[in-house]
């Protein structure tokens, strides 16, 4: 009997879930539930290793058995009556669990935003430059927040913010598109682009 069999078990039984974790297939065993000497309950329905049940022993009768064989008793389904316990090697399967979440935090892609900042009035030569830097982040799977910093009277003169917004986001447009659109924000103009995903770099 699978892990999955005994969820099914106790389901049938109307018994509480929340103690099951369901992720990606598996069921994990929760930081809390009780194992071997920490389970006080009088008796058990016990599952082998193999997922075989061997019925409702008395909990100490379950404790030898699970010893005898070099194995843990852990309480699976602790609202179960009686409680739910399945032999197993516990250091080892918690040992095997910290390893796939870790790998899956390492292929979780951490979006960070990044922030170019430009005055209306910045020459070609510098827009390019700060137009290099963005591309650079788009590129490497980033947001961009491209600000325009209006300074005293530039302010009323917005149209001159939006002009530099279309401007980057059409030297952009091979590898980004836009989130936000162009708004005015105090006394900035701000844009969001985001990378297309086709062109954001494959981490090795």
């Amino acid at each position: 009997m699978s892990l999955t069999d005994i969820l099914l078990l106790v389901l049938e039984a109307g018994f509480c879930t929340r103690f099951f974790i369901f992720t990606g297939g598996e069921f994990l065993i929760s930081k809390d539930w009780r194992v071997n000497e920490d389970i006080r309950v009088r008796e058990v329905r016990l599952v082998s290793e193999d997922g075989e049940q061997l019925g409702i022993v008395p909990v100490r009768e379950a404790l030898a058995m699970a010893q005898e064989k070099g194995v843990d008793l852990v309480e699976v389904a602790p609202s179960a009556k009686p409680p739910v316990c399945r032999m197993m090697d516990y250091g080892k399967f918690r040992f095997e669990q910290s390893k796939r979440e870790k790998e899956s935090r390492k292929k979780q892609k951490v979006i960070s935003v990044k922030e170019v900042k430009m005055r209306p009035n910045i020459e070609e030569h510098d827009f390019q430059t700060k137009a290099k830097n963005a591309r650079k982040f788009l590129t490497a799977g980033d947001k961009l927040k491209f600000t325009i910093m209006f300074r005293g009277r530039q302010i009323t003169h917005p149209e001159l913010g939006e002009k530099l917004c279309r401007k980057l986001a059409e030297e952009l447009s091979d590898i980004a598109t836009i989130e936000k659109q162009p708004k005015v924000e105090g006394p900035n103009m701000v844009m969001i682009l985001v990378p297309k995903l086709d062109n954001v770099k494959k981490e090795d």
